[in-house]
């Protein structure tokens, strides 16, 4: 079953599209990554799931059920807004917020979650004494303490550092184990490569990629020549045959022309560089993403 679906739905705000018939199925008990550039309506599509917006034309399925009221018990949403009661101290908060949407007590459940989360000793602090990673981390408990089947979080590693940022995605991979449906939007390509088990990038509203990494790659194919010189590489801008360069600092990614050979690159880099290793690959995510980004043209999927 899907734990949603979307049927052609579509969007617009005084005139400007910012969804244009987007169709999409995210399996139940998988995570699914939503990218785009800013503005693209990641946004958007995830408030018409979450009924703060509602689409001019399409549907939306929950449990292969069309979208109603009664489905908001099943989800939990982080918003990309931070908003946290501040006045609240941390274990009375997320006791309101998760009896509120349960109407049970979930007063066993929340000091495993701040021990997992390294908020115990916060527990008795309010809100405004937190830490902009620390709020962050208890809107994130606030969100799952109700045990919803399907979790929508709206940019939820914003801000946070790379401890921070590696305590919530252990937390989401916990969620989906114990069966948890997970959609996150992110700007972190390199995040979504790893734990998505499918990635669907929207760009001008609509759908531009939507599949697992490795299909995702497949189409672009192995066009992409990753190098490591000593000192700084020079001269790669102009070598004929090399589409583009992404300079990472410590290595390179050449992007190579179909039918150019690639010994003939390596010859040319060698000529200016002391080349201390190289290898072809498909291209990253993070490659694609700006492939796409900086097209003029829009090719939907």
């Amino acid at each position: 079953m899907n734990a949603l679906a979307l049927n052609s739905i579509s969007k617009s705000f005084n005139g400007f599209t910012a969804v244009d018939k987007l169709s999409l199925e995210v399996p139940e008990g998988s995570i699914y990554g939503f990218i785009g550039p800013n503005g693209s309506g990641k946004t958007t599509t995830i408030r018409m799931i979450m009924n703060i917006f509602y689409p001019d034309s399409g549907e939306i399925e929950i449990f292969g059920e069309q979208r109603h009221r009664s489905h908001s018990d099943q989800i939990g949403y982080l918003p990309e807004e931070r908003g946290l009661y501040k006045k609240m101290k941390v274990r009375e908060l997320l006791q309101f917020y998760g009896e509120l949407k349960t109407g049970r007590s979930v007063i066993s459940e929340i000091d495993p979650w701040l021990k997992k989360m390294d908020l115990t000793d916060w527990a008795s602090q309010k809100v405004d004494a937190l830490s902009k990673g620390m709020s962050q981390k208890v809107q994130f408990i606030s969100t799952v303490i109700s045990k919803p089947k399907l979790i929508i979080l709206d940019e939820p590693f914003s801000g946070l550092d790379p401890v921070n940022t590696n305590t919530l995605l252990s937390s989401m991979l916990e969620l989906q184990k114990n069966g948890a449906t997970i959609i996150f939007s992110t700007h972190d390509m390199a995040t979504a490569e790893k734990v998505c088990d499918y990635i669907f990038m929207i760009h001008k509203g609509k759908k531009v990629l939507d599949g697992t990494l490795d299909e995702i790659q497949n189409t672009y194919g192995t066009d992409t020549l990753r190098i490591r010189c000593k000192n700084k590489a020079t001269g790669l801008e102009t070598i004929t045959g090399v589409e583009n360069v992404h300079n990472f600092g410590q290595t390179q990614e050449l992007r190579i022309t179909s039918g150019v050979d690639h010994q003939k690159i390596l010859r040319e880099v060698m000529a200016s560089n002391t080349l201390l290793s190289f290898e072809m690959i498909k291209p990253s995510l993070h490659d694609i993403f700006v492939r796409i980004a900086e097209s003029k043209e829009v090719t939907s999927v």
